[in-house]
């Protein structure tokens, strides 16, 4: 055993020995050199030369200011219904389910409701007071001409003739008044979609608008006496509004009816289309910012309220150097690009920065179109 573990060492050692004469044996870099003007020159054969990249600056088009905001979808708000009980009573039944789509003037609910018989009751009472009025109004019409008849022959006063020429029109102020109620008592069955009367009719409650149920707070046998409570709410999800809190700074940008983009979490690489509709007319104290909503087509239905994202505005653009990120490194307060300039030697040039566009950022001073810079391995150029 003890033989064993001498061996075993022994191989260790001379492993380690020829690792070491390895690393001594390995050609040593020459070191890199660096003017007082800060410009780098590599030695011939020097191994950094490969490692770095070099690109061509290039032009492309870059905004003059753009806006970026977190936006949020929502259902628009003018496409929207929340249908509450038009009369207390028992719900007889639900005839939709949550998530369906319904059409507008579909059946969504049917109501058991004794204000329903009570409309039924003032219609028929409307058409009674109807006939009365107008066999009061025949009375009053022969009254007068009774009276005008004696008056002719002298055997009453005028002061008899004008009572019953004020009867009539008392008369006939009471069947205005009784066909008004009676159109009143009319209306107010059409608009229940109750049939003239008929007792004990079950009320039927349909969409006002075609689109999804999106909440749905009712079962068949509740009583319900809250007229103000949303029973279920319906949403036409043909088209979507994107809700964003933009910056008060950047607010000037955007205008009602401008074009913004859209990008959302749950399409990665997608862009939509937008139109600004409302800009908020307050600032937000806690946040600085304003509430701007712009409307989505959602004719294919892959916009769900509540999914997350953002908005994005261009104010114009104009065509600018452009350089990839990688190229820029912090120097003394500055940034600093290594420019070629001749062969293996590079200068650090300092750079005013722009927009950024991707994975490039534009350059508004320092650098022009052609120049040569090196964009990959830029920290090998900063010493040994």
């Amino acid at each position: 055993m003890r033989t064993k573990w001498i061996f075993f060492t022994a191989a260790a050692a001379l492993l380690i020995s020829c690792e070491k004469q390895k690393e001594a044996e390995k050609p040593v870099d020459p070191p890199i050199k660096i003017s007082a003007t800060g410009e780098v020159t590599l030695p011939a054969g020097s191994a950094k030369r490969k490692q770095l990249k070099i690109e061509s600056v290039v032009l492309a088009d870059v905004p003059i200011h753009e806006v970026v905001a977190p936006g949020k979808i929502e259902a628009n708000p003018n496409r929207v219904s929340r249908v509450v009980l038009p009369l207390a009573g028992r719900i007889s039944s639900v005839l939709v389910k949550l998530g369906d789509q319904v059409e507008s003037g579909s059946p969504l609910i049917t109501l058991e409701s004794p204000d329903s018989d009570a409309a039924v009751s003032t219609n028929l009472q409307a058409q009674a007071q109807i006939s009365q009025a107008r066999s009061g109004l025949l009375k009053a019409q022969s009254d007068l001409e009774r009276t005008k008849d004696l008056y002719a022959h002298n055997a009453i006063a005028k002061k008899e003739v004008l009572n019953s020429e004020a009867a009539l029109a008392q008369a006939q102020s009471n069947l205005d008044q009784a066909l008004a109620l009676q159109k009143q008592a009319q209306r107010r069955l059409e608009i229940l979609g109750l049939t003239p009367g008929d007792f004990g009719q079950k009320l039927t409650i349909r969409a006002s608008l075609s689109g999804k149920i999106l909440e749905l707070n009712v079962v068949p046998g509740e009583y319900r006496n809250d007229l103000s409570a949303p029973l279920l709410t319906i949403a036409d999800l043909s088209t979507v509004w994107v809700a964003s809190d933009v910056q008060e700074t950047d607010i000037r940008f955007i205008d009602p009816g401008e074009a913004i983009t859209v990008e959302l979490t749950a399409y990665p690489g997608e862009i939509f289309r937008a139109k600004v509709m409302r800009i908020a007319d307050m600032v937000d104290p806690q946040t600085r910012t304003v509430k701007v909503r712009a409307e989505v087509n959602n004719a294919k239905g892959r916009l769900r309220p509540e999914m997350f994202g953002k908005i994005r505005h261009v104010e114009g653009s104009q065509q600018r150097p452009v350089i990839p990120m990688s190229a820029i490194v912090q120097g003394e307060g500055q940034n600093i690009v290594y420019k070629v300039s001749g062969n293996d030697t590079f200068l650090p040039v300092a750079v005013k920065l722009g927009e950024k566009t991707g994975e490039r950022i534009a350059v508004s001073e320092g650098l022009k179109k052609g120049d040569q810079v090196v964009t990959d391995g830029v920290m090998l150029l900063r010493g040994n």
